[in-house]
């Protein structure tokens, strides 16, 4: 095998980090590309063919937490003298206390200046004059789903696509959702397909041979990403290892809870079927005579402290339904004297794994040190046909990576809108049909039936008692045009700018800034969705339904008091005797209304409590509508429904 040159890192002012085959890496920081700011960083020593990296995020080191920062030093020190990582990325929340509060740090938008600088840097490799493929990484700090889209309808996931990147990384959710917030993405053509609003399980479409009958040395390419988010070190102790083997890109992620770590394994090959596939190992698979050789061995890298004794790879067979051992054999370490660190290698019949299961062959590496102590890798499965292992997220998971709150925004908003105008509508209808139709039909003595049958068909009747609480349920649509026509509120968007800004559903105005560089009448689309959908489904929605039922269960009530008078006047006990009972109920309903109230209070109060810190708004001057309508309104619908 012919001697590379020396392996090379390339670094952006961008939140990109790439890493190519030909063992150049790239990393950007956060400030705007001008021009080519490329800084080049070479990586001496052996191993040549991988290269690896460390990544943490959402540290939130605080004085008031001293622990984040003991653990820091106590733990992430010594591993990052053991693993000896070329670059070292920190994707963001570096400390708490300091910058936006929620909801405004929940969401990030990018400009559409900065879309294109990600263009031209990652296009710098579309070219490149190498035998080798590049490998492009990028990282940044907010997930896919929680980046909404630019001003003109741009996004980061179209870029990313376009350059066919092998993984982006990212933090910012933590591990308050789960562990598994991973998701692949793939270009879809079909422009009306669900996968734009939301995505079931971890992979966009299922793994194909791409270019498999076309063994050249250029084959097409796929417009595809994984995007992988970590955990955070604020509560997980997470720390993260990213490693690229001629072009494989994979990762270890390492739990500091309970201790620091001896020894870090890291298999490289073959890969993790369920996360860390690339639809061009079928092409590699079937074009062996002119691929690379790294099909044939296993690898591993391995970090430890003291010196290592043996590393040998263990392969389970699944297909029992039990991990069935069927290959153990002895790697060896192939790096050198001043090596970066140390690679375990061992060739293995790959053909013999073959198999239409991604997940029926698993893999483990075993390490032994000087002192006797045994480690092992994470137990995982494999695929080296490049079938993709189906990962199912569990709801928590599903509700931050897979719904692209982005896009979903507009329907939801729209939808419940729309909901609550037909809540609000439709009992006056039924009122006017009620008086110049049903009245000529039954008398509200017919429609007070003692039946269960009867109650059920007199639906218009107790449905149109919200309009007759006029006063109600004008406040109600009053409330409802105020949120489509007028601001919510009132608040300092802008840290840099104290005049007040007005907050709209459609974005914060922008008349009242100076300099802006955007045609757009409205900016800061994230605070507008972690501001108007929670406050539409959690607070307008359940308390407009509420007051709806206080309305009808006071019409129900009304009824069986009239029933109740008429069977005492015809001195019929029974039917006096059962009408006081569905009495009884009726009122017992209205209490557990009230009740229901309370949460649906609570959760409003945290909402205005959150932007009044967020944008120092008064909930007197800035917000009194946001902050006392809904609250008034149902205890003027409680007052209303009272007076009987």
């Amino acid at each position: 095998m012919a001697a590379r040159a020396p392996p090379r890192l390339r670094v952006y002012p961008l939140a990109l980090f790439f890493l190519p085959v030909a063992l150049l890496g790239v990393l950007a920081g956060a400030a705007p590309v001008r021009g080519d700011l490329r800084r080049v960083v070479e990586v001496e020593g052996e191993p040549r063919s991988v290269v690896w990296a460390v990544q943490l995020s959402d540290l939130h080191l605080s004085a008031f937490h001293p622990e984040r920062a003991a653990d820091f030093r106590r733990h992430v020190g010594g591993a990052l003298a053991m693993v000896n990582p070329s670059l070292v990325l920190i994707t963001g929340d570096l400390t708490a206390s300091i910058g936006l509060r929620s909801p405004a740090n929940v969401f990030g938008q990018p400009t559409d200046q900065l879309l294109v600088e990600l263009d031209t840097a990652l296009s710098q490799w579309d070219n490149y004059s190498s035998t080798s493929a590049v490998t492009k990484v990028t990282f940044g700090h907010f997930p896919m789903s929680f980046s909404s889209s630019t001003t003109s309808g741009g996004s980061l996931r179209d870029v990313f696509l376009k350059h066919s990147l092998s993984a982006y990384l990212c933090g910012h959710l933590h591990t308050n959702f789960g562990r598994n917030l991973k998701r692949h993405h793939r270009s879809d053509r079909n422009h009306l397909s669900a996968k734009q609003y939301y995505q079931t399980n971890t992979h966009e479409g299922t793994s194909t041979s791409i270019g498999s009958n076309n063994c050249s040395t250029t084959t097409e390419s796929v417009a595809e990403f994984w995007e992988w988010e970590m955990g955070d070190w604020r509560s997980a102790r997470s720390m993260r290892i990213l490693a690229i083997d001629s072009g494989h890109v994979s990762y270890t992620d390492i739990d500091f809870r309970f201790g620091s770590m001896d020894v870090i394994i890291v298999p490289t090959f073959p890969l993790d079927s369920r996360f860390m596939q690339r639809l061009s190992t079928p092409h590699d698979l079937n074009c062996q005579a002119n691929s690379t050789s790294h099909f044939g061995m296993v690898r591993a890298l391995v970090f430890s402290k003291y010196k290592i004794i043996s590393v040998s790879v263990k392969i389970y067979d699944s297909f029992s339904g039990s991990h069935h051992l069927v290959l153990e054999k002895d790697m060896e370490m192939t790096s050198g004297e001043g090596a970066r660190g140390a690679m375990y290698t061992v060739p293995w019949n790959w053909k013999a794994y073959v198999d239409e299961s991604p997940d029926r062959y698993w893999l483990q590496i075993e390490a032994k040190d000087m002192t006797g102590k045994i480690y092992y890798s994470q137990l995982r499965p494999f695929s080296v046909n490049g079938l993709t292992a189906k990962v199912r997220w569990t709801w928590k998971e599903f509700r931050v990576m897979g719904c692209q709150w982005g896009q979903l925004y507009q329907p939801i908003m729209w939808s419940t809108l729309a909901f609550l105008c037909l809540l609000i509508l439709i009992p006056r209808i039924l009122l006017m049909l009620y008086e110049n139709h049903m009245l000529k039909c039954r008398s509200p003595k017919t429609a007070a039936g003692s039946s269960g049958r009867h109650l059920l068909i007199s639906f218009e009747y107790f449905a149109a008692e919200l309009s007759k609480m006029y006063s109600v349920w004008s406040g109600m649509l009053i409330y409802l045009l105020y949120l489509v026509f007028f601001p919510w509120f009132a608040g300092n968007a802008v840290t840099e700018n104290h005049n007040k800004m007005y907050l709209y559903y459609k974005g914060w105005s922008t008349s009242n800034l100076a300099n802006v560089s955007t045609a757009a009448p409205y900016i800061g689309l994230p605070d507008v969705m972690v501001i108007v959908l929670p406050h539409l489904l959690f607070v307008v929605l359940p308390a407009f339904l509420i007051i709806a039922a206080i309305a009808a269960n006071r019409a129900a009530y009304l009824v069986h008091m009239h029933i109740s008078h008429k069977a005492k006047k015809d001195d019929d006990h029974y039917e006096e005797r059962k009408c006081i009972q569905h009495v009884w109920i009726f009122r017992c309903f209205r209490k557990f209304l009230i009740l229901l109230c309370l949460p649906i209070a609570w959760r409003h109060w945290k909402h205005c409590r959150a932007i009044v810190r967020a944008y120092e708004a008064n909930p007197f001057m800035d917000a009194p509508i946001y902050c006392f309508g809904v609250p008034l309104l149902v205890c003027f619908a409680i007052y209303r429904a009272s007076a009987v």
